[in-house]
């Protein structure tokens, strides 16, 4: 009997300290930012046991005040819709039986969820509890949002994944021991014509005629053509210098067209019946290749498969500023990774347009020069290779050429290039798909080769969207898991450091001084390149929808130092819509990255602040430059 009462009394004890209660859990509510008192907030405490949940409001002067709580574990959150939840743990035991107060006050983060509190709706289930979900469309358009922004992400992912494995390809062959190079014979080695296309190079013009005319070979086995489209004073220029040349028998002549008709390729194309030569070596007016050049290059055209020779760009005034420094960081990739990896791994490469010679059957069996593209180099390149040419690239042969000292000068040979690499991905996709007798890891590489410039409309959209997706995850607690998985494309960055590393030409022995160097070097170049994401984006839009342009040569300057520069009238500085847009994007990015600190959601703050500074850079250098020039 005494068993029974002994039961029956830890029973009462336990029903008794189940029905414990603390009679009030009291507390204020202030905003994380202002420290000010926030009325109306809805916040609620969940037992962590039984799930009981309890909810209340806070007064005007954002006091909360819960009633008669059980005592136990609890979780504290705010279910307010338009602030965040931070849920933390709460212990309510015996001591807090009267009263349980939050000694300091309680900050809650304002959401930035305009976008999609379109009004939420409660439902109950079939156990008849009342569920609040949020607004079914509202919820529907912050996953497609999510959707489009990982995806882009993804094609990044994707193109970072190609150019890790160029790289690769690249550093396996530096380790290889050198193939025996050919060797120059004045007496075997054939006859080339060398073609100077040009339009209005007044500043540069006599420098590239003399330096081709000083060529260390056979006199009688090199012809010189200067293709001039010039309207202004440059054609007198180039006449006179021609007249100079020839008097001293150089075999050179002055082939002026009135009719700018096809741009460069059309003056390429128009002097292919004046040719001499089995082989034509193209140079742009702003290039100064060695005496010796020929005699490096021509004795790899000995097999006859090889279509192309090309070698690597130098930069002449590498050091003029930052902007030069960066430009020659960006290009040294191009020519030491994609076109060092490409030909080592046996993929298709490009003609850069310019340092490079061609057998002039090559031209003749890919269909011959043609100007429905901004980038003809591309074009022909693809064209001839399908065709089953091959190209020899020669990094070690260095073709030394000036870099665009201006911004505006930047941005107009960015647009070309990627509007016209948007162009040729339109004209040839379905070519290289089809093409027979083509590797299918060729076909994978050339695609991305081709569908390259569009990188930058990817960063575009993600960097836009970027603002959208904080309000999805201000929004919508349950998807934010997927934004933790689009952390991992981090590792994008990490395979471009490493494509970029062993581009990075200013290395010293010292290895890790080197690196501290180049990790500075990288993000400057990542951030000048998110600036110019806008301007290329328009270029490579216009590509793909066909919009055509015509050809808008990169201003020359001839110059290496700062104190040199006087001025260039070709390069035209204005301010556009596109320029005002940038300018906007700045002030955008920068406040975004600034309130997201302030509230300490610094996931995309480092980001929005790169694209910032990115575009403030793009916007005040224009801005600067259209001061000078009307100062």
């Amino acid at each position: 009997m005494s068993k029974i009462y002994f039961l029956l009394a830890l029973i009462f004890t336990a029903g008794f300290a189940m029905a414990q209660v603390s009679q009030q859990v009291t507390g204020t509510m202030v905003d994380q930012k202002t420290d000010e008192p926030i009325e109306e907030l809805e916040i609620a405490l969940r037992n962590v046991q039984t799930k009981e949940e309890f909810r209340v409001e806070t007064n005007d002067d954002g006091v909360f005040n819960f009633k008669k709580i059980p005592l136990g574990t609890y979780e504290f959150h705010v279910t307010d819709r338009d602030y965040m939840d931070n849920p933390f743990k709460v212990e309510i035991n015996e001591d807090h039986l009267k009263n349980f107060t939050f000694g300091t006050p309680i900050t809650a983060a304002l959401k930035v969820s305009w976008l999609f509190n379109w009004g939420d709706r409660t439902i109950k289930t079939a156990s008849g509890k009342t569920v609040v979900l949020e607004h079914y469309w509202s919820h529907l358009v912050g996953k497609i949002v999510l959707t489009i922004y990982g995806l882009c992400l993804l094609l990044v992912f994707f193109y970072s994944v190609l150019q890790l494995s160029l790289s690769i390809a690249y550093v396996r062959n530096r380790k290889k021991k050198p193939a025996n190079k050919p060797t120059y014979n004045p007496e075997t080695t054939p006859k080339v014509t060398v073609q100077l296309p040009m339009y209005n190079e007044l500043y540069v013009a006599e420098r590239i005629i003399e330096t081709i005319a000083a060529f260390d070979y056979p006199a009688d086995k090199l012809q010189i053509q200067v293709l001039d489209d010039s309207t202004d004073e440059t054609k007198d220029v180039i006449a006179n210098k021609v007249a100079e040349l020839a008097a001293k028998g150089v075999n050179i002549q002055h082939i002026h067209r009135v009719d700018r008709t096809g741009y460069k390729a059309g003056a390429l194309d128009a002097a292919m019946d004046r040719v001499e030569s089995e082989f034509i070596a193209i140079f742009d007016a702003d290039f100064i290749p060695d005496p010796d050049f020929l005699q490096k290059t021509m004795p790899y055209f000995q097999e006859e498969h090889v279509g192309v020779v090309q070698t690597r760009w130098g930069h002449i005034n590498k050091n003029y500023s930052i902007l030069t420094e960066l430009q020659a960081f960006g290009l040294n990739g191009h020519f030491a990774i994609e076109q060092g990896g490409r030909n080592a791994a046996g993929h298709f490469i490009n003609f850069n347009g310019t340092g490079g010679i061609w057998r002039k059957k090559c031209i003749e069996d890919a269909g011959g020069w043609e100007h429905d593209t901004l980038t003809e180099d591309l074009d022909l390149s693809y064209r001839a290779q399908i065709k089953g040419w091959k190209f020899q690239y020669l990094e070690d042969v260095i073709a030394p050429a000036e870099l665009p000292i201006t911004m505006s000068a930047l941005k107009g040979q960015q647009h070309r290039w990627m509007k016209g690499g948007a162009e040729c991905f339109i004209k040839m996709w379905k070519r290289l798909l089809t093409a027979k007798d083509v590797k299918f890891m060729d076909r994978v590489h050339g695609l991305s080769h081709l569908f390259n410039s569009s990188v930058f409309l990817f960063i575009l959209i993600v960097s836009l969207l970027s603002l959208v997706v904080l309000h999805v995850k201000d929004s919508f607690s349950d998807l934010n898991y997927i934004l933790q998985y689009m952390g991992v494309f981090i590792i994008s960055t990490i395979f471009l450091m490493y494509y970029y590393w062993n581009a990075y030409r200013d290395k010293t022995e010292n290895k890790s001084k080197s690196f501290v160097s180049f990790i500075g070097r990288f993000f400057q170049f990542l951030v000048v390149s998110m600036g110019l994401s806008l301007s290329n984006t328009v270029a490579v839009i216009e590509g793909y929808l066909g919009i055509k342009s015509s050809f808008v040569r990169t201003p020359k300057f001839n110059v290496s130092k700062k104190n040199e520069f006087k001025g260039n009238k070709y390069d035209k500085k204005s301010l556009s819509i596109i320029n005002i847009l940038e300018g906007i994007l700045m002030v955008t990015f920068g406040f975004t990255a600034v309130n997201r600190a302030i509230y300490g959601d610094l996931g995309m703050m480092p980001f929005h602040l790169m694209l910032s500074i990115g575009y403030g850079v793009i916007f005040f250098s224009t801005l600067k430059e259209v001061r000078e020039s009307n100062a």
